[in-house]
């Protein structure tokens, strides 16, 4: 009886995460954008980085706020803000509602990143919390990767599009937003309560203070860099070494996402298996081998390979480094929680290092500092078992 109880508040849950992945839609967006208003990469990497600057300003007060109202309700809170952002392109896609849009949809992300991930954890416990965010990842995942197929489809009205073009992917996730809102508002969770009185601001911050959760935090900057990185990038090589059109080299963003939504699904199985620093490693050398293709190689083939086992290298990441973080402070939840998602800021510094270097010269350049991010998460690993032994 107990499991099926589980079971019943599970399912809302991970349609919550399913809404989560909404957020990446931003990288084929913002290259459907950038083709519609004429704009430089330069200029179109500023959708994602907006999208990925709101971490920085809400995580942490986002955290404090699940204090005040519990974790549930502000996962409701977050995904009504994630309705307003899709609701604004229908009416158009002007440089300026576009801005309103993925801010929304950033504010909106941050909120329901910092509290979904909490309130999984009174769900499922222990152990079996990293094999859950993985699976949660997953759920997230197809949302990612459908994103761009359904683009696609309303560009060439292999869908009704109602006459909004690629734009319609925003009705349709808007609808499966309401449904998350509906089912997860009449599911009840009990939620923990946190240690001691709630944390400021600035205890929060302090939390960076110590080396294991600073080194986690630039942990996610990194794994989320490459994420929107290789997001927004990926069709641009093809567009740049292969002269294909947009339409066509979407697929490559589809293409890292489905490896991604495959690496969490088998992630979630392989780590009940193998400790989460091995597989970790794994991962990480995975994507430096792939970065290293994607400044030799220019196939087509070679470069779709390269975009795959970044997909699947990149995809365990951040819940290891989410659950890691957790496990090391369970008594503050909340206020690390916050602090992981803030690391979210890195989905801003990459892409605007990245449209900087690649205008400068050329994709390889945006392939470059992606590189600087996976050879970093390689120093993590070497940290991860001391730390958790030293937590226990």
């Amino acid at each position: 009886m107990k499991s099926n109880s589980s079971l019943s508040k599970l399912f809302p849950v991970m349609l919550c995460f399913f809404a989560m992945g909404f957020v990446d839609l931003v990288g084929i967006a913002s290259n459907y954008v950038k083709a519609d208003l004429g704009l430089t990469d330069s200029q179109a990497n500023i959708f994602p980085s907006l999208v990925f600057f709101w971490f920085l300003i809400f995580s942490v007060p986002t955290g404090m706020l699940m204090n005040r109202i519990g974790q549930k309700k502000t996962v409701l809170l977050s995904l009504l803000v994630t309705f307003a952002s899709l609701l604004l392109p229908v009416f158009g896609d002007s440089y300026t509602l576009m801005l309103i849009s993925f801010s929304l949809l950033g504010i909106g992300n941050a909120l329901m990143q910092t509290s979904l991930n909490p309130l999984l954890s009174n769900i499922v416990r222990g152990d079996r919390l990293a094999s859950s965010l993985t699976f949660g990842q997953f759920v997230k995942a197809i949302a990612s990767f459908l994103a761009p197929y359904i683009a696609m489809w309303g560009a060439t009205q292999a869908i009704p599009s109602f006459g909004l073009g690629w734009r319609v992917l925003f009705p349709i996730y808007m609808v499966i937003a309401v449904i998350a809102v509906l089912l997860l508002g009449q599911t009840q969770i009990a939620e923990e309560k946190e240690e001691g009185k709630p944390s400021t601001f600035s205890q929060c911050l302090a939390l960076l203070g110590k080396p294991f959760i600073l080194l986690s935090f630039i942990g996610i900057m990194c794994h989320v860099g490459i994420d929107v990185g290789t997001n927004t990038t990926a069709p641009k090589i093809l567009m740049e070494r292969l002269g294909m059109g947009l339409d066509d080299a979407a697929f490559a963003t589809s293409l890292y996402f489905i490896f991604r939504t495959a690496g969490c699904f088998t992630g979630s199985f392989i780590l009940r298996k193998m400790n989460a620093k091995s597989f970790f490693a794994i991962s990480s050398f995975m994507m430096l081998l792939a970065m290293i293709g994607l400044f030799v190689f220019h196939s087509k083939t070679s470069i779709y390979i390269c975009i795959a086992l970044i997909g699947y290298g990149n995809s365990n990441i951040f819940s290891i480094v989410f659950s890691q973080a957790l496990l090391y402070m369970p008594g503050k939840k909340n206020e690390v929680s916050g602090l992981m998602i803030m690391g979210l800021f890195g989905g801003t510094v990459f892409p605007l290092a990245m449209g900087l270097a690649s205008d400068a010269v050329g994709q390889s350049g945006a392939v470059m500092v992606m590189t600087v991010g996976v050879l970093y998460l390689l120093y993590y690993t070497l940290k991860i078992n001391k730390t958790i032994t030293h937590a226990s």
